[in-house]
């Protein structure tokens, strides 16, 4: 059975589009609803999807995101005309407090704990590549068509590109395509590691919730602990990740859902975990 069979229609959205979220479960669906633009991401966009990320991490029911978009592309990028105001004022469109979709930790926004899966399919440029480096699990579609375009309109990508392509790919890699603005596949991306699968067209949510699905049914805090002392590792180094290895095991290991992992264990059935 499919799962995205009972993912609700979208909403209509207005002008400047909008963000349609929906409960599977533990899960909570994310939908780009800017089908008309190629979903081209506007200032209110982005404020909606930084509650929506905000909602994610404040509702102890959901344990992971799937961000997906409505139409046949994730994202054609920015709506240039709608944000170039913000640019040229260095003001950003997400309110502070709420939690960065980008994931960057700057000073008054919050970073997200919880994993967020990512399935992109057709026009990927732009944001639409930094929202999914942001994240942790991508799954694309074989059609996708990426590119990091920002030189071609005379700004740079600020959304995290410079960041994390050098970090998956090697500088020479991530510079080839932020310098050259061209545009690359789904095999490309996936030899960069900018996404983990490529699957047919019109599968990629479907993969990307069974992934969820399966992230879901493992023990909430260890998912998130794991999940941050992989970040702390990259941006802070080795020897802080392995900082925290006493404390918060020992701190998991008092958990219920640790003494659940255990009866699960003796009496050979699936754990059933509270996230306490």
């Amino acid at each position: 059975m499919s799962f995205a069979l009972a993912i609700a229609p979208p909403t209509v959205p207005p002008p400047e589009g909008c963000i349609d979220t929906q409960v599977l479960g533990h899960i909570l669906l994310i939908g780009i609803n800017r089908p008309a633009k190629r979903n081209g991401w506007t200032p209110a966009m982005f404020r909606q999807l930084a509650e929506a990320y905000t909602r994610l991490d404040d509702d102890p029911e959901l344990r992971v995101g799937v961000l997906h978009a409505f139409g046949d592309h994730f994202t054609g990028g920015l709506d240039l005309p709608a944000v170039t105001a913000y640019l040229q004022r260095g003001e950003k469109a997400i309110p502070e407090g709420l939690v960065e979709p980008h994931d960057f930790g700057q000073p008054g926004y919050r970073r997200r704990t919880k994993p967020m899966v990512v399935a992109v399919k057709g026009i990927c440029f732009t944001v639409g590549i930094e929202l999914m480096l942001g994240a942790d699990i991508v799954v694309a579609a074989d059609n996708c068509r990426f590119s990091q375009m920002e030189v071609q309109r005379g700004i740079m990508a600020t959304g995290g590109a410079t960041l994390r392509m050098a970090e998956r790919a090697g500088a020479g890699n991530a510079l080839l395509h932020l310098l050259t603005a061209d545009e690359f596949d789904s095999a490309e991306a996936l030899r960069l590691n900018f996404v983990q699968k490529v699957v047919p067209a019109g599968q990629e949510l479907d993969e990307a919730l069974a992934i969820a699905r399966r992230i879901a049914a493992q023990a909430p805090l260890a998912v998130v602990a794991t999940r941050l002392n992989v970040l702390k590792a990259i941006e802070q180094g080795p020897a802080a990740a392995v900082a925290d290895f006493v404390p918060v095991q020992k701190q998991l290991a008092n958990s219920a859902d640790a003494a659940e992992g255990v009866r699960a264990f003796v009496e050979r059935r699936p754990a059933q975990f509270s996230g306490r």
